[in-house]
């Protein structure tokens, strides 16, 4: 199939519908790829709790997107839910833009704009995204459905060539090197650049939306609900006994404390430092929301069997993916300050390639890679072979189990000042990018056709509550990240101590010392995650490696079961 035949296959909506998100992406990974650098270096917040922040801000925007679809479902429509969010979005861009124009004369008033900016964009994406995922599937009739897979692996790539755009262009401007030291103060052009881009994907689409986003009939999708349509989707809507809201209510807040509990070793309020905060209150209530709207979903009387099973399978296959996203959503926060710090990034010709513009492999990766894996889905389902959606995505988790597994024996033999070579990098890349074709736009495809209609952007809410626990956990565990190679050469440079004596409890800082360590955000001890303790960046990629693997051989093996429980739906 070539491109010109793709594109006579799907309706032109789809293109529309493309490269709106091609510049939300843009957008979004434009910010993302300088965000925990941006945190690091300018608001002198440290590693740990960038990561911790980066991870509760990515969950957080995958959680509004069931206030979103909610709110468009009742009230606004999916298109002006898109206008809404997209607005916001810009709008947030430009707070952080005022954020890294003020951090040097007024540190605090620029983590404050900083906060409220992070913020805006995470309601922001709540309007956007869920909505433009639901009309990707509105576009085909009935009896096209089993071309959704392909149509989101399109979509999918215009994701990544949103992403690829940016985290070329971003870091070219924003993470500037100047003798060897960062330009601080090149981050703002960053956040300006996003948010432009942002005008931009919102002004395509209202432009473009009347003439091609329509249904087969020519209708238009995602309007604002008329009251007839209100009392057809009210008759069509889930209904919930007051009871059941009262017992998922109850749940919820039974489940935060407890997760509150496992996450901070508190209940109450008594620790306010910016990590703990994002770790005791956001990261439990991304958790807790997640189980107990799920709960709550199969407490509606009107489910039936098939539709029972149906949503059970989108929870399990959502449970297995959280493993993959706090895995791959390392890009933005460990792998990106490994690239930082212990990486050789000479790339062709001599040229050090930014940092933060490590991470556009994967986009490039994904555009090379989206069309040959849709065709390749296409044949199989031709020759009826195909996997199920959840053997594809537990393929998915082993391919990333093995990507981490390779950079594990890549560092083993590192030491504290051995730096990695970029190739490898590229690599683990390339085979997370097969994971993520094999897993993600196959996920937003399951969910349209598993979904019963009067559910659709809440199960859309349900999915992406599970990408937002994977990040949420990404969070956590690139927080545990151990010592890079430039934290013993500053302990061993600003303090004349050496960092590995104090790991190893050989040595015991002076107060002085102790201060000086606090202030340059030096660790004075080993990270744990589980009750292990993390000595090395071997150790520390193993924990993926684990974590990933045992859940794709899971996936993997319970595969069968879950395509009788979707009932002819592949």
């Amino acid at each position: 199939m070539d491109t010109v035949q793709a594109k006579e296959r799907h309706p032109k909506g789809l293109w529309v519908l493309f490269s709106t998100e091609m510049w939300e992406r843009f957008n979004f990974y434009g910010m993302r790829a300088i965000l925990t650098l941006f945190m690091v270096n300018s608001l002198m917040l440290g590693e740990s709790n960038a990561s911790i922040i980066y991870g509760g801000f990515l969950a957080l925007c995958y959680l509004t997107p069931l206030l979103g679809g909610f709110i468009a479902d009742k009230y606004l429509g999916n298109r002006y839910c898109i206008i809404l969010g997209g607005s916001l979005m810009a709008i947030g861009q430009f707070l952080l833009f005022y954020s890294a124009v003020t951090f040097e004369s007024s540190l605090d008033t620029s983590k404050a704009v900083f906060w409220l900016g992070l913020l805006v964009i995470v309601f922001g994406n709540g309007f956007f995204k869920p909505n433009i995922s639901s009309m990707v599937g509105s576009l085909y009739p009935a009896q096209e459905k089993g071309k959704l897979d392909s149509a989101f692996t399109i979509f999918y790539m215009g994701i990544n060539i949103g992403a690829l755009l940016s985290q070329y262009f971003v870091p070219l401007i924003a993470d500037v090197v100047v003798d060897g030291q960062r330009d601080v103060h090149a981050f703002k052009w960053g956040y300006l650049a996003a948010g432009i881009a942002m005008v931009l994907g919102t002004v395509t689409f209202i432009i473009l939306k009347n003439k091609y986003v329509v249904d087969p009939e020519g209708k238009p999708i995602g309007d604002i609900p008329k009251k007839s349509d209100a009392k057809d989707a009210e008759n069509e809507s889930a209904k919930f006994a007051s009871s059941a809201l009262l017992g998922s209510l109850t749940l919820f807040i039974v489940l935060f404390f407890t997760f509150r509990y496992l996450s901070v070793d508190e209940i109450w309020f008594s620790k306010f430092e910016i990590g703990t905060l994002v770790k005791g209150i956001i990261y439990p209530i991304i958790y807790s929301s997640g189980i107990s709207l799920a709960i709550l979903i199969l407490l509606d009387k009107a489910l039936t069997k098939v539709e029972t099973q149906r949503i059970l399978v989108i929870y399990i296959v959502s449970f297995f993916i959280i493993f993959f996203w706090a895995a791959f959503e390392q890009a933005g926060s460990s792998l990106t300050f490994i690239a930082d710090n212990q990486t050789d990034r000479t790339f062709l010709f001599g040229w050090q390639m930014p940092a933060s513009m490590v991470q556009i492999f994967n986009g490039i990766f994904v555009v090379m890679l989206a069309v040959p894996f849709s065709i390749l889905w296409d044949k199989l389902r031709a020759k009826g072979k195909e996997p199920v959606s959840p053997l594809k995505q537990a393929m998915g988790l082993i391919l990333i189990a093995v990507s981490y597994f390779i950079i594990a024996h890549n560092v083993k033999d590192l030491g504290n000042d051995g730096l990695l070579a970029i190739k490898w990098l590229v690599l683990l890349y390339f085979i997370q990018t097969c994971g993520e074709l094999c897993l993600s736009p196959i996920g937003l495809s399951l969910v349209g056709k598993l979904s019963p209609k009067r559910f659709a952007s809440l199960l859309y809410g349900v999915f992406f509550i599970s990408n937002a626990a994977g990040y949420a956990l990404a969070g956590t565990l690139g927080s545990i990240l151990p010592a890079t190679g430039d934290k013993f050469k500053m302990a061993q440079e600003k303090v004349g101590i050496n960092l590995q004596d104090v790991l190893d409890k050989k040595v015991t800082l002076t107060p002085e010392q102790t201060a000086k360590f606090s202030e340059m955000h030096l660790p004075t001890e080993y990270t744990t995650f589980a009750g292990f303790t993390i000595h090395n960046l071997y150790e520390f990629f193993m924990v993926f490696v684990i974590l990933c693997g045992i859940a794709g051989v899971l996936l993997a093996l319970i595969s069968p079961k879950l395509k009788k429980m979707m009932h002819g739906v592949n």
